[in-house]
């Protein structure tokens, strides 16, 4: 699997459905709202949202999925012990193949990190 540059892919995939979002207003207006919903903070809190998230991502084999909910994952605050214990659950439920995708969801989690301070 080639490597992928997820900050740049989830870019790309943001410009490339900008005209769809237009084209195609009310659908995505409704997964917007339908995403706003099922991430808000409630019962689980949106981090654990995010982590349940890159779990179903990986186990999806869905790469650009995965670049997004780490992204997020970082904005949240997670540590990198709770992805990789959320990729374990992932690699457990969907064997080999899910083992290739939290590969990926750890070369996204590197790109996302913020840049060290010298």
């Amino acid at each position: 699997m080639p490597a992928a540059d997820y900050p740049a892919l989830t870019q790309n995939i943001s410009r490339q459905l900008a005209p769809f979002r237009k084209s195609q207003a009310a659908t995505m207006q409704g997964f917007g709202q339908m995403s706003s919903a099922a991430m808000a903070a409630g019962t689980i809190d949106e981090k654990t949202k995010e982590l349940i998230a890159l779990a179903i991502s990986v186990s999806q084999r869905c790469a650009g999925c995965i670049g997004f909910h780490v992204k997020a994952l970082h904005r949240l605050g997670a540590t990198r012990a709770e992805l990789e214990e959320t990729l374990g659950v992932a690699v457990y439920m969907g064997g080999g193949p899910s083992l290739m995708y939290a590969a990926e969801a750890l070369q996204a989690w590197e790109q996302f990190a913020p840049a060290p301070n010298p």
